[in-house]
């Protein structure tokens, strides 16, 4: 019994020690990966820092276009040590990686040739990163879809729009894009009024009003005064006047719709009547006859064509 027990120890320890060697390369693959994920999210917020004591004040293109990279970066990190992880496990459970590899390279051949569309979504995401042509956070129209980019990675980008709803994009399937706050946006006023309305007086209290929300805290989020277009167009109803106002990257509508609240509230009290609709008036149309009259219709129709009919009994030659 006791040299069975001896015994137990030499029989199991190759499995016991490969056992720790596939837990010793588990808990380093997590390790790593784990300090090497905070190592990126510490350098994008030094880069934010860095940034901010350069400009003065908080740069938010700089913040997006470092937490989209961040973003890459944290998943090549995790697929790349996945990928050795697992191929060291292979090595230590006695598995020859050579023909593993040389098998994978051909595959990797194989699948390529059949798999260009794939190559081609990373191909695009690459050049979506590098020209920094959209980033995560920013506010982004691609093929006719609008939203709020959430994820961008190599091969799809991730769209959530106002309801909620979620689009994806394979990268290489993106034939237009749309950054709406790239560097900075504006709100463009188009304002209906009366024809009986004063115009100039509409245009200086456009101005006002800017003047206000630029002194409120909506002013924190203009970057330049409000730039009046004048009438734009006339049209049927009234006049449309144009204006147009810079704000940061992403608050146009914010701005927009106080600046709307307050336009109204301001016209209604100067007496600035804005342009309404006038219905157009319904051609009169007569009433579908009956069936009664249809018929009569047809048989004083008969009757008249048959009145006008030639009698073969006035012919010349005919038989009496």
């Amino acid at each position: 019994m006791e040299s069975l027990l001896a015994s137990i120890p030499e029989r199991f320890w190759p499995n016991i020690r490969v056992g720790l060697r596939l837990a010793f390369i588990a808990i380093t693959a997590v390790v790593v990966t784990y300090l090497l994920r905070r190592l990126v999210s510490r350098l994008r917020y030094h880069i934010v820092q860095v940034a901010e004591e350069i400009e003065g004040v908080p740069d938010p293109e700089v913040e997006k276009r470092a937490a989209t990279m961040a973003g890459v970066f944290r998943t090549l990190v995790t697929v790349i040590i996945g990928t050795v992880a697992i191929a060291m496990s292979l090595r230590e459970m006695g598995f020859d990686i050579g023909p593993l590899v040389a098998g994978a390279g051909v595959a990797g051949i194989a699948i390529g040739l059949g798999s260009q569309h794939l190559f081609k979504d990373l191909l695009s995401g690459f050049f979506l990163l590098v020209d920094d042509q959209v980033r995560v956070g920013d506010v982004a129209v691609i093929n006719g879809t609008g939203g709020v980019v959430e994820e961008l990675n190599l091969r799809t980008t991730v769209l959530r729009d106002s309801e909620g709803v979620v689009h994806f994009f394979q990268n290489g399937n993106i034939t237009a894009l749309a950054n709406r706050t790239r560097d900075y946006s504006n709100y463009i006023f188009k304002i209906g009024l009366a024809y009986g309305s004063n115009v100039d007086a509409a245009l200086e209290i456009l101005q006002r009003i800017d003047a206000e929300v630029r002194a409120s805290p909506f002013g924190e989020l203009i970057r330049e005064p409000l730039e009046p277009w004048g009438v734009d167009q006339f049209v049927e109803t009234g006049v449309i006047l144009k204006a147009r106002i810079k704000t940061l990257p992403g608050r146009q509508w914010q701005v927009g719709r106080e600046m709307n609240r307050r336009i109204k509230a301001a016209f209604e009290e100067a007496g600035i009547e804005f342009q309404t609709r006038i219905p157009r008036a319904e051609p009169l149309r007569e009433p579908a006859p009956t069936r009664t009259e249809v018929q009569q219709m047809v048989r004083e129709v008969t009757a008249e064509l048959l009145a006008k009919a030639p009698n073969p009994a006035n012919k010349p030659g005919a038989k009496t």
